[in-house]
């Protein structure tokens, strides 16, 4: 793997991106994708897990992505070939840092959205499937939040 590569995902809670970073992930030679799925895959879901239980808290939010942000660019800095931030991300400022920070140390960078923020009928899909129980009524919010590119 000569180019060096950001994927930024968005999207609603339950639409799809950690799916879709699994399939991509799967679809590399074995080498690369065991390389990746060991320090090249960043979300700040994961600081919210104690062993396998999920435990949000919106006060320890801000930290939580500040932390995520900051391995995201060690492993840039480390010249990992496949970098992907598997948040969100549905305003701009969300993912500036992260897109930013990935062009700095000369990776292409990627944005990927997954299914339809603004669309009823997905908003509806994302709240029955998403892992971590956000009712539909928060995700119609994150909706209203949606910037597109």
């Amino acid at each position: 793997m000569t180019q060096k590569l950001a994927i930024i995902m968005r999207g609603l809670p339950g639409s799809g991106k950690s799916h879709w970073v699994e399939q991509f992930v799967a679809n590399l030679p074995l080498e690369d994708a065991l390389r990746i799925r060991q320090g090249g895959i960043f979300s700040t879901d994961s600081f919210f897990y104690e062993g396998e239980v999920y435990r949000f808290d919106a006060k320890k939010l801000s930290e939580y992505h500040q932390r995520n942000l900051t391995a995201f660019i060690q492993a840039l800095s480390n010249d990992q070939p496949i970098v992907i931030c598997d948040n969100t991300n549905l305003c701009r400022w969300e993912y500036m840092a992260y897109e930013a920070a990935a062009k700095a140390l000369g990776y292409q960078v990627r944005i990927v959205l997954i299914g339809e923020p603004l669309d009823d009928a997905h908003q509806k899909l994302c709240a029955e499937r998403n892992r971590h129980r956000v009712p539909l009524t928060q995700i119609r919010r994150m909706a209203k939040q949606f910037e597109d590119f």
